[in-house]
């Protein structure tokens, strides 16, 4: 399994981002978290994504779980932030959330991202909600996670930049509280996974 899960956008150190991956490696972009947006601001979001991901010599394109559900040829996710639940939704009603934590705990695909990209492969959402509106779904959230993580992930933490951080505080006082095991990053920082390596860079 390899992961790149930083808490905002690429993380002060991609670098190990690249490292996972082969050269010039194809990379499938999922920005569905951002799905209510309206869409001039989504496309414009998007092209950011592909832009910074361009410069670090990779080779993205949106996968737009709306439309596809097909991770064939990709050689890494990079599963933008927004909200949780919103995210959560797209990869239930395309099975995405069938295939892929498959794909990633075999090692076919390395999974990266930020912010809810992270938060959605714990085990539940619960305690998101203080942070993200579940009413951006439609209808009734889904609360568990894909569980490919055994643990929460808390970004943002200690990020006075961020207009979430406050919020973010809460989640991570939430499961302090209640007992959810779970890792809180502040904003520049990624969890590295490759096999049994784990590193907060």
């Amino acid at each position: 399994m390899k992961l790149y899960l930083s808490s905002f956008r690429l993380g002060d150190h991609p670098e190990h981002l690249v490292a996972l991956l082969p050269p010039a490696a194809r990379v499938a972009v999922i920005c569905n978290a951002i799905d209510t947006e309206a869409p001039a601001v989504r496309r414009e979001k998007v092209a950011d994504e592909l832009a910074w991901l361009t410069a670090l010599g990779l080779r993205p394109e949106e996968l737009d779980l709306r439309t596809t559900a097909d991770f064939s040829g990709y050689d890494g996710l990079w599963v933008r932030g927004g909200n949780v639940f919103v995210l959560r939704a797209a990869l239930a009603r395309s099975g995405a959330d069938e295939v892929l934590p498959v794909l990633i705990r075999s090692g076919q695909l390395v999974y990266a991202g930020y912010s809810a990209g992270p938060c959605v492969l714990a085990p539940s959402l619960r305690g998101l909600e203080l942070c993200d509106d579940t009413s951006a779904v439609g209808g009734d959230p889904i609360w568990d996670g894909l569980g490919v993580l055994d643990h929460a992930i808390v970004p943002h933490l200690d990020s006075p930049g961020h207009p979430e951080t406050g919020l973010l505080a809460a989640v991570a006082e939430t499961y302090r509280r209640t007992g959810v095991p779970y890792l809180g990053m502040r904003d520049g920082q990624a969890l590295v996974v490759a096999g049994e390596r784990r590193e907060l860079v």
